[in-house]
């Protein structure tokens, strides 16, 4: 197959539309459409439907882009490898981190690793979600807990933190502080949102604990978000479990029931072996345990 037929078709397959893609290809909108009947032809086989609002990949399309971006992830990171093979850091380095690590914690912290790096790129990208590597969605990630074994991945453990649970000043000003778990029962209570991907197992904890078995309580307000959680405790909303990590840049709350055993969560740096070696992984992988001892 023809590469350049092949990279054009994976531009086309990213953005859905001829004309979209010619500008990304510097060709007119015919040029592309005649590469991609070209390769049509040439396979034998329909590559996009056509839509009014765009094109779709057929079945086979579907299977030939999963190839191509296998293929350009590949090149995108051999290109950084030899760059970084000149002794300079530069390229591009994409950051995977919960949402919870990476908007409440690593956002605010990145710009020491952006200052010290000037050259290099940085892209982070914030989800609870598992990463592809092998496609390239991302070259390092930070996540919650130990992740099925792969033998292609790198899991360091970074820290422990735990679930506490916090409230502001505020708030306990009007609501007096729970003395024992069952009195959570007369709280309003902030929870994580059931419709999302929980950034760890059985995060919303605190509607059972203290209760009877089978009983789990009503929250006053739900949230998909550790940050909008974080604020809304913050605003005194309520009462709301929080990693330790982040209620530790928040001075002003105030833990509550600091004496119960909260459940321990361990962080994992994750990256695979292929870029074990890469100065850029490296440098990253020294900024985050430098940032994690402070």
């Amino acid at each position: 197959m023809d590469w350049d037929k092949l990279r054009i078709f994976h531009t086309v397959a990213e953005v859905r539309n001829l004309t979209h893609a010619g500008t990304v290809l510097n060709l007119s909108q015919s040029a592309v459409s005649r590469q991609i009947s070209a390769l049509e032809k040439g396979l034998n086989i329909t590559l996009f439907t056509r839509h009014a609002r765009g094109l779709v990949l057929t079945a086979e399309g579907e299977i030939l882009f999963k190839t191509t971006r296998s293929v350009l992830a590949q090149i995108s990171s051999t290109t950084s490898q030899l760059v970084e093979s000149c002794g300079h850091l530069s390229g591009s380095l994409k950051v995977s981190a919960t949402v919870a690590l990476g908007s409440v914690w690593l956002a605010p912290r990145l710009s020491t690793f952006c200052k010290t790096y000037p050259d290099l790129s940085v892209q982070m990208i914030l989800t609870d979600d598992d990463v592809d590597f092998a496609m390239r969605e991302a070259d390092v990630a930070l996540q919650f807990g130990m992740h099925p074994t792969d033998n292609h991945l790198i899991q360091e453990p970074l820290f422990e933190y735990q679930l506490k649970i916090y409230a502001s000043p505020e708030y306990l000003e009007t609501h007096q502080a729970p003395q024992s778990p069952e009195d959570l029962d007369h709280h309003r209570l902030i929870v994580f949102g059931t419709h999302a991907t929980a950034p760890v197992e059985n995060v919303n904890w605190l509607l059972r604990l203290g209760t009877k078995p089978g009983v789990v309580r009503e929250p006053s307000l739900v949230i998909n978000s550790a940050y909008g959680i974080l604020q809304s405790v913050k605003n005194g909303l309520g009462i709301a479990s929080l990693a330790d990590f982040i209620a530790k840049d928040h001075p002003d709350l105030i833990e509550v029931l600091p004496d119960f055993p909260f459940p321990v969560i361990q962080t994992f740096l994750t990256y695979p072996k292929q870029l074990a070696n890469s100065k850029r992984v490296i440098a990253f992988q020294k900024f985050i345990k430098e940032q994690t001892i402070q």
